[in-house]
Formats: C-alpha cells, structure tokens, sequence
C-alpha cells in the first residue's frame, strides 16, 4: 500500500507518521507539506520523518497529478488549523482547507486513489444545546475554521464512489504529547499554564463543553479508516464523529483535572465573563459501533500525564509561552514579520 499524507509536518502528522509504519510495516509512506512548522520540533528524541519512505515540499494548494501517481491512499491532514489563525487568514483558510481539499480528492479519484481521509472537525457542530450531536444533527459552524470543514464534506460527499471511499473524521479538539507539540489547545494549555506559572486562568465562566481526543487515538482512527469496510461501514462516503462519550468535558473540569494532577495548581474561573459560544457535546455512538477495534484507549488522567512529562523533560518553564512558537499562530506571523511568508502565506524566499 502506498500512501500519501498531506500536512504531515505538523501536530498530527508527527504521531500519525510514526502510527502508519507499526500499523503498516510493508506500506509506502509519502510525507507532503509545506513546511511552516517543520522547525518546531518538542522533546523529539529522533526525527518523526525518518519513518516515511519519501519527504516531499508544496503547497497543498498547487499538488499536481504526479504527486499521485501510483498512490493507493491520501491521508488530508493539510489545514490552516484553528479558529485564531482562520480569523486572522479567513481567505487562505478557504483556499487550504476547502478548495484545496476538493482539488485534492478530485485529482485522487482520476488518478485512481483508492481511499481518501479528511481531517474534519466536530467543531462545525458550533453551538448546540439539547444533548450531544450525533452526525444526523444540524451544524452551526461559527468560525471560517468550522465553516471550511463543512464545506468541504460537502464537496467530498458528491466526490465519493466511482472506486473510491472517502471517510471524514470529524475529530473532537486535539490534544496530548507530540515531537511537534501545540500549546494553542485547550488541556494542552493548561498543562503548560499549570507547570510554568502554578495557575490556571480560564477565560470563561468555565461551563462550555468540549469533547477530546488524544492525538494517539486520532492517529489509531485514521487507521481505520485505511482499512474500512465501505459494505459494512457507511459506504463509500462515510462522515462520523471521532472519539468517545467519556470524553465530553466542561472546562473547568478540564481545569480541575489538570490542577489535581499537578499539585499546587490553583485555578481561576472568570464567573462574570459572557457565555462562550462555542459549546457542544457530541455522540461517538456510531463510532464505536462502526470501529470497535480502533476505539480511543487513551484516559484524561493519561493524556495529562504524557504531557506533564514531555513537557517537564524539556524543563518547560516559559510563563510567556502564548508569545512563542508553541502556538501555530505566532510561527506564522514571525515568517511572515521576517519575510518568509506573504499575506497569502505563500513562501516568498
């Protein structure tokens, strides 16, 4: 099997790379990216790349045909990827996520790809009252983020067939240890707030919901979907939501968790501020009926754990981290405020 993966330079990537050769010892691994975060290596003791058979550079927005050629299987990680960064490159995320994922899945399918996975998000559920969100529900995307995952589903639902399975996972929000670790995530934040500060400071009143997944069990769902069954397992365009009940969580429960697995932690609830609207609980029940084998194995308690000491093994201590390169916001801007990158985030040198 041969499989290209697209952005795999980045959070998910890093795991996933390394997940695909255990799985897949004999597979042919192609690595496509376009670099931005490369660099941002985090208590990496080796390079996760050295597990593809082939390290290309692009722009996903100008992938042709020959990238293609022979490829059984795309794995679509490339995204402008998180609301701070849709908000500030509304346009390019448009281009990135959709338009580009689209182009993407058409060359696939005339190239004769055999299997492609999208990166989605449960974030285009939005805000949403009256229980967890099962696929069948409504969306209400609220970012240019959420709304590029939409649309793209969209436009990959009347790609599929004609040979080949498309699966979107809609994952819940990332997060958990990786050689290219993001601090622009939720649990990760609070770890990293809790071991360099001693304090956790929530924003919000603290209530809004927030199902996630630990980067390991995205990686152990895209497996899955490799391999799926279309007979067995919704077709041959399957959308789904990715992860489990359990991990539906409040934030001031992430909050409290973190604090009672660094101790010491205070943590500080803004019980005044206005309602967050992004708050949402979603259903894994499909899931879990479609993948039985490939279900999340990895628990909170976990998740902090791993992030605690891959953050304590590189003597993290940086009260001012939302200024540095663990967030994928602040990378951007410093190629672009050093000339790398334009507007377009386009590289220029």
């Amino acid at each position: 099997m041969k499989v290209l993966i697209t952005g795999n330079l980045g959070y998910v990537g890093s795991v996933l790379i390394r997940h695909l050769r255990r799985a897949f010892p004999d597979a042919q691994l192609i690595g496509y990216d376009s670099g931005y975060f490369a660099h941002c290596l985090t208590n990496a003791h080796e390079f996760p790349e050295r597990h593809a058979d082939v390290q290309l550079w692009g722009d996903i927005r100008d992938i042709d045909d020959s990238v293609l050629a022979g490829v059984d299987a795309v794995v679509q990680l490339s995204a402008v990827s998180n609301d701070p960064m849709g908000n500030r490159f509304e346009a390019v995320t448009e281009a990135i996520n959709f338009e580009a994922t689209k182009t993407l899945a058409e060359l696939a399918k005339r190239s004769g790809v055999k299997r492609f996975v999208f990166a989605s998000s449960c974030s285009m559920y939005g805000f949403a009252e009256g229980g967890p969100r099962k696929e069948s529900d409504g969306l209400n995307p609220l970012t240019a983020y959420a709304r590029s995952k939409v649309a793209s589903e969209k436009a990959l639902a009347s790609i599929g067939g004609g040979g080949m399975v498309i699966t979107s996972l809609r994952f819940s929000t990332a997060c958990g240890m990786s050689e290219r670790l993001r601090l622009d995530l939720v649990l990760n934040d609070f770890v990293a707030c809790a071991l360099a500060a001693g304090e956790i400071t929530v924003l919000s009143d603290g209530t809004p919901w927030r199902p996630l997944i630990d980067v390991k069990d995205m990686a152990r769902a895209i497996e899955w979907a490799l391999i799926r069954d279309p007979s067995h397992t919704g077709g041959s365009f399957l959308a789904v939501n990715v992860g489990a009940d359990e991990w539906n969580y409040q934030v001031k429960e992430l909050a409290d968790a973190v604090a009672a697995a660094i101790p010491g932690t205070k943590v500080s609830i803004n019980t005044s501020a206005p309602p967050d609207k992004r708050s949402y609980r979603v259903d894994f029940s499909l899931y879990r009926k479609l993948a039985p084998t490939h279900q999340p194995q990895m628990s909170l308690q976990q998740t902090i754990a791993e992030l605690k000491h891959g953050l304590s093994e590189m003597k993290f201590d940086d009260k001012n981290f939302r200024g540095s390169q663990f967030m994928r916001l602040k990378v951007l801007e410093r190629h672009m405020s050093e000339n790398r990158l334009g507007e377009d985030l386009r590289w220029k040198i």
